[in-house]
C-alpha cells in the first residue's frame, strides 16, 4: 500500500512540475513554433518569387537576343534597357554587355565603346568580366578608333599571365597594322604564334598576317 501511495505522490508531483513548466514556458514555446512556421513560409514564398523573377528575366533576355538577331535593334535596345533596370541576378549585367553589341550593330560605335567602358570601370563587377569588357571595347576600336584607343583598353591585358592576352595582342597588332605600322604589328603577331597556349584559330590568323607583313618586305 505504501508503494502505491508513493507512486501516486510522485505522479502528482511530476504532473505539478510539468504544469508549472508549461505555465512558465508554454507561451514562449508557442511563439517560437509560430515564428519557425512563419519564417519557413516566408522563405518558401521568397524562393518562389525569386525563381519566378529569375525565369522572367531569362525570358526577357532571350527575347532581346531574338530581336537583335532579327535586326530589330531599337526594340532589342529597349528590351535590354528594361532588363538592366528591373532584372534580377546576372541578367542586368548581361543586358549591359549585350547592349554594347546592339549599339555597334546599329552603327553607334561610340556608344558601344562607352557602354563597355562603363562596365570595365564598375568595381562592383568581377574583374574577369571587366577585362572582357575592355577587350570587347578594344576590338570595336580596331576598326573605329586609333591604336592609342585600343591600347588604352587592352594594354593591361597584354601580360603573360592574363588569359585574354592572345586576343588582346591580336587587337593591338591589327590596330598597328591598320595604322600602317607593320614593324610594330609583326612582333605582336609573332608573340601569338610562339605562345603554345594560344587558340589554334588565333595562331593561324597571326601566321597569315606575319607572312603578309614579311611578304611586303618588313622583317
Amino acid at each position: 500500500m505504501s508503494d502505491t501511495f508513493f507512486r501516486e505522490v510522485n505522479q502528482e508531483m511530476r504532473q505539478a512540475q510539468a504544469q508549472a513548466i508549461w505555465t512558465r514556458f508554454g507561451p514562449i514555446a508557442i511563439v517560437v513554433a509560430l515564428l519557425i512556421v512563419l519564417a519557413t513560409g516566408g522563405w518558401v514564398l521568397y524562393d518562389w518569387w525569386s525563381t519566378n523573377k529569375a525565369n522572367a528575366s531569362g525570358d526577357q533576355f532571350s527575347q532581346a537576343l531574338q530581336l537583335a538577331s532579327e535586326g530589330k535593334t531599337d526594340e532589342a535596345a529597349a528590351a535590354l534597357q528594361t532588363l538592366e533596370d528591373n532584372g534580377v541576378g546576372a541578367y542586368p549585367l548581361l543586358a549591359r554587355l549585350r547592349m554594347a553589341t546592339v549599339l555597334a550593330q546599329k552603327g553607334d560605335f561610340t556608344g558601344s565603346v562607352a557602354a563597355l567602358d562603363q562596365v570595365a570601370a564598375d568595381s562592383a563587377i568581377p574583374q574577369g568580366l571587366r577585362d572582357v569588357a575592355k577587350l570587347r571595347a578594344g576590338l570595336v576600336l580596331v576598326d573605329h578608333g586609333s591604336f592609342a584607343d585600343v591600347e588604352a583598353r587592352v594594354g593591361p591585358l597584354n601580360a603573360d599571365t592574363n588569359p585574354l592576352r592572345h586576343s588582346a595582342r591580336e587587337a593591338l597588332a591589327l590596330s598597328a597594322w591598320k595604322e600602317n605600322r607593320p614593324a610594330d604589328a609583326l612582333p605582336m603577331f609573332q608573340q601569338i604564334i610562339d605562345d603554345q597556349a594560344a587558340p589554334g584559330n588565333l595562331r593561324q590568323r597571326a601566321t597569315m598576317m606575319v607572312e603578309l607583313i614579311r611578304g611586303s618586305g618588313v622583317n
